[in-house]
């Protein structure tokens, strides 16, 4: 009777359709590979412009492929490590020095940074299309964003990957979920350790989340964690803390004096610079090199939503809540941290000099603010949510000023973006003239030059020193020389060359000495650019 009858297969049995990723996680795909890609566009076509900050990071990266030295700190100065450096030195010893080469690594370390934000912001309670939003607003590249992302300077494309690290790595330390522990304890510690070598911008966070675990886990710290969390963040730290037993140097005062703590600036002028012009440089609604007026909106909402954001994590984590649902009391305390961090972030730079001298190029050191934009965002997220409750009409006119400002949030990154892309060929243009000039004086063997500040570095690194250059000032007197090595060997060599560009006061000077009798110079001029070479 049962001749002929297909036996179907149990439920069990049955072959699984793979589970598709949803939209929303597709279009976050998209995006990230989006700003990934603009990131690489931008520099296959040699933008952000480079300097000789970065070449001094260039030159520590060369000698550290040729074994020749193993620099702590960014040369000329006793703060801020050289990991980029450390970075780029293996594709250096392979691919020799260039731009492209030195900042492969901070493109990476910003797909880095997407990634755990989107993670964080899962972690933390938001739904997919949240994610989507943070991963969008990240993904913008206004000219002082990919500048503190992807320019090889020091400190600052490291700053926003480890802390959301670290944020990462606190909410799994502070949950109930299964896993080992240690390693993670490990891996805090050292992250932090690292940080705090590199660039102690960082620190805010690193205390925040640190006082949030001592809160949440003070009955691990005192035992095995602690002391794992402890080396490990010794172990990072290490290269400051033999620096220092060595030289007797002290990071601190060094930051301080780099931040202009000794140099007069009204405190007026700090508060601009610092809540009204930083916040929006900073999170990328600025066109390149200034902040128009329109731009300015963001720093009043930006500080609205961290007291609003902050209140909003405060209730959450003082609610009480069943076991069953304490994730979000950690999600909450994260949140806190966070913010709590980018205010000192925040505080710290609107009370320093800079803020008040240097507002649009010491707004970088406010860069980690990204960090906090998962917290940041959340409560107009949260709101906007509710527009669909037509019931309340409270809701409703809520919800529509959520859009409002998520919507300007996204159409002036946008349109900051836009600006960025339109300085590329001007860039893209520059740096082929200094590809000539460097060319052109290793056609004319030159080995040796004296340039301004940020022209001599630049010719360093390029050439790979082949050419080396030492600082003079408008006035041709010595400079400021990071690598001191260079000024003996040019002042050793009597043919050594001038090199200026053109238009420059320092061209100008050099003119004055143009002649055709032994001594003096003859110029060779080059497009944006003028060498000179003593006569013989």
């Amino acid at each position: 009777m049962t001749a002929g009858v297909r036996q179907e297969p149990r439920e069990a049995d049955r072959p699984r359709t793979p589970r598709r990723p949803r939209l929303p996680t597709l279009l976050t795909l998209l995006v990230g590979f989006a700003g990934v890609g603009y990131r690489l566009a931008l520099l296959l076509a040699d933008a952000p412009p480079s300097n000789s900050d970065e070449a001094t990071m260039g030159l520590a990266a060369l000698h550290i492929a040729r074994g020749d030295d193993f620099p702590v700190w960014f040369y000329g100065q006793a703060y801020m490590g050289t990991l980029e450096a450390y970075l780029a030195a293996p594709l250096v010893a392979v691919a020799g020095p260039s731009v492209l080469v030195l900042r492969l690594p901070t493109l990476v370390l910003y797909a880095l940074f997407l990634l755990l934000s989107w993670r964080l912001t899962r972690r933390l309670g938001g739904d997919p299309w949240y994610a989507l939003l943070v991963v969008a607003v990240l993904a913008l590249g206004a000219d002082r964003v990919v500048k503190d992302q992807l320019i090889a300077g020091g400190g600052y494309p490291e700053l926003n990957p480890a802390g959301a690290a670290l944020a990462l790595l606190t909410v799994a330390l502070c949950g109930n979920g299964p896993g080992a522990r240690l390693p993670r304890w490990a891996a805090w510690g050292l992250v932090a350790g690292v940080l705090l070598w590199v660039d102690p911008l960082i620190l805010p966070y690193v205390l925040t989340l640190g006082a949030l675990l001592v809160a949440w886990r003070r009955r691990e710290l005192a035992g095995r964690a602690g002391a794992v969390l402890g080396g490990a963040l010794l172990l990072g730290v290490a290269p400051m803390v033999l620096d220092n037993l060595r030289h007797g140097r002290n990071p601190l005062t060094a930051v301080l004096a780099a931040s202009g703590s000794g140099t007069a600036a009204g405190w007026a002028e700090r508060w601009h610079g610092g809540l009204v012009v930083g916040p929006p440089l900073a999170m990328g609604f600025c066109s390149p090199g200034r902040c128009a007026p329109w731009q300015l909106w963001w720093a009043p909402v930006f500080l609205v939503l961290l007291l609003l954001a902050g209140y909003t994590a405060w209730r959450t984590l003082r609610r009480p809540v069943p076991p069953s649902t304490a994730e979000r009391r950690v999600s909450a305390g994260v949140r806190l941290a966070l913010l709590a961090g980018a205010a000192a972030v925040l505080a710290a730079y609107a009370s320093s000099s800079a803020a008040g001298r240097t507002p649009l190029e010491s707004s970088r050191y406010l860069s980690c603010l990204a960090v906090a934009v998962p917290a940041l965002l959340w409560p107009l997220w949260q709101v906007a949510r509710r527009l669909a409750d037509v019931r309340s009409l409270r809701s409703g006119v809520a919800g529509v000023g959520a859009v409002v400002v998520l919507a300007g949030i996204l159409g002036t990154g946008v349109s900051a973006t836009v600006d960025a892309i339109r300085a590329v060929p001007a860039v893209h243009a520059e740096a082929d003239r200094h590809r000539m000039l460097v060319d052109a004086l290793g056609e004319l063997g030159v080995r040796h030059a004296r340039g301004g500040y940020w022209t001599c570095n630049r010719i360093s690194f390029a050439s790979g020193e082949d050419t080396v250059c030492a600082v003079v000032d408008d006035e041709l007197r010595p400079g400021f020389d990071r690598l001191p090595g260079y000024r003996r060997a040019v002042a050793a060599d009597p043919d050594a060359a001038w090199v200026a560009p053109d238009g420059s006061p320092l061209a100008a000077r050099l003119d004055r000495q143009l002649g055709a009798e032994p001594g003096a110079l003859r110029v060779i001029t080059l497009p944006g650019w003028r060498i000179y070479l003593p006569r013989r």
